[in-house]
């Protein structure tokens, strides 16, 4: 698991996975001895997870909820250098997790370490794309005052893929949908907000950070690393 030293969902779903041996990585383990890679012989290539060296054949699968590497991570750093370093560790870890022949969820973008950067604007229009309903969304900008958003903001359910496998009390070809969504996304992982759970129903808001508490969704992401 790849994740902010301050996320405690990622740290709480490590503990859960502790049988399966799950750990997690984290931007200090970065800066430990240990890491190791040669483009003439990936097999030799080893990591520190957890603060444990391990060989990347180790490695059966990985859950990214890093976007990139912030300054904020690096407190073992010089302030001054920070900067510096939290580029190159993003930059090291886009290559890093593109390269890993293990499932991935989900793998770097252009911009992120874990799936498109995108906008509503974006989302919206891709789901119009699949066959989804998508609100009217009007944006109004004055001189004199910010930016305001006019739209539907209220969600009633909420779909969760994971992998092929699309989970929510929801009607099937709204299921369907979020499937196509993810798949137009390029992401294995993503959660979809509707404003209900009709066929009609509108697309609200998908993020690769979906709520990964459910005993339902962990349980899909096991099988989807299995």
């Amino acid at each position: 698991m790849l994740a902010s030293r301050y996320d405690v969902t990622a740290q709480q779903l490590v503990e859960r996975w502790a049988a399966h041996g799950a750990c997690l990585l984290t931007c200090e383990d970065l800066s430990l001895a240990g890491w190791g890679y040669y483009l003439a012989d990936p097999s030799t290539a080893t990591a520190v997870i957890g603060g444990r060296k391990v060989v990347l054949g180790e490695i059966r699968g990985v859950v990214t909820r890093l976007p990139w590497v912030t300054e904020l991570e690096l407190v073992s750093i010089m302030s001054a250098d920070r900067a510096y370093v939290a580029a190159e560790m993003s930059a090291f870890l886009a290559f890093w997790l593109s390269d890993l022949n293990c499932p991935v969820l989900n793998r770097p973008t252009a911009g992120t370490l874990n799936g498109p950067p995108w906008g509503r604007e974006q989302w919206i229009f891709t789901a119009a794309r699949v066959g989804m309903r998508v609100p009217s969304v009007q944006h109004h900008l004055t001189l004199s005052s910010a930016a305001t958003v006019h739209g539907p903001v209220d969600a009633n359910t909420t779909v969760t893929v994971v992998g092929n496998r699309c989970l929510g009390q929801a009607d099937r070809s709204l299921l369907e949908r979020s499937r196509l969504l993810a798949e137009a996304a390029n992401v294995e992982l993503l959660g979809i907000q509707f404003s209900d759970v009709g066929p009609e129903a509108t697309f609200l808001s998908a993020t690769v950070y979906p709520e990964i508490n459910s005993i339902e969704v962990t349980d899909a992401m096991l099988r989807y690393f299995a």
